[in-house]
């Protein structure tokens, strides 16, 4: 067995079992697995890793996207292996105003809208390139100062989604959260339950029914998150193995 072989059935058998632990918990709350978006986390990976991973996830059948977190790494996917190859490209880390032009350029859901000042820039941007871009309201559902986000209350979210509502080039489709940061999986639970409770009560109360999406759950909380309504879940190191 060659080096290579080894290192791509490592890649393989790793991202099975992320599958497994997506479609057990999926089908312990009466989902379909494979209705749940997997964002591949791609901070530092190659354009080969990326495009290694997508393969086999075609050949899968699952719904996949790629998500990056820093605007500096945006570049790589332009290279030929990534470029046009029909993959939903998303922004999932925290946003400066300075780099919105190259996030709306690049990311056609952006995650982490997590002020005013982001949501105008973004705008901004959008408007200058004649785009429209979907995004999601980040909401700091743990309470916890080391995390970005909105208060888990529609009476702070409820102003976020009625600016992003009116605008012709943002398109609010759901709210985004990381799960509480702790070893107590009754808080990480009721952390990520929040943010389907907060979206329940954004689409009844604020009639914004094309609120659908819940951006949650990280490679150690994706059971809980499946579990607690998640349509997007956001893995790396357990699909790509530790980072160098």
């Amino acid at each position: 067995m060659t080096a290579d072989s080894s290192a791509s059935d490592q890649l393989a058998a790793r991202l099975d079992g992320v599958l497994a632990r997506l479609d057990d918990a999926a089908e312990r709350s009466g989902r379909d697995g494979r209705a749940i978006t997997l964002l591949m986390a791609t901070k530092t990976r190659t354009p080969q890793e990326i495009a290694t991973v997508i393969e086999m996830l075609r050949e899968r059948g699952r719904e996949i996207a790629v998500g990056e977190n820093r605007a500096q790494e945006i570049a790589k996917h332009a290279d030929p292996l990534l470029a046009d190859n029909g993959v939903p490209r998303h922004f999932i880390g925290r946003l400066q105003t300075n780099k919105a032009r190259d996030v709306v350029a690049f990311a056609e859901l952006i995650h982490s809208v997590d002020r005013t000042d982001i949501a105008d820039a973004l705008e901004r941007r959008a408007d200058m390139a004649g785009l429209v871009r979907d995004v999601l309201v980040q909401v700091n559902t743990s309470g916890e100062e080391s995390k970005g986000g909105f208060a888990p209350t529609l009476e702070a979210v409820g102003p976020i989604l009625d600016r992003l509502r009116a605008s012709e080039h943002l398109r609010p489709v759901g709210l985004m959260t990381i799960g509480a940061n702790t070893s107590d999986a009754n808080q990480v639970r009721a952390s990520l339950r929040g943010l389907r409770e907060l979206r329940d009560q954004a689409r009844e109360q604020c009639d914004l029914p094309e609120l659908e999406q819940l951006s949650m759950g990280m490679s150690g909380d994706l059971e809980i998150a499946v579990e607690e309504g998640a349509t997007i879940v956001r893995v790396g190191s357990a699909i790509f193995g530790a980072r160098a």
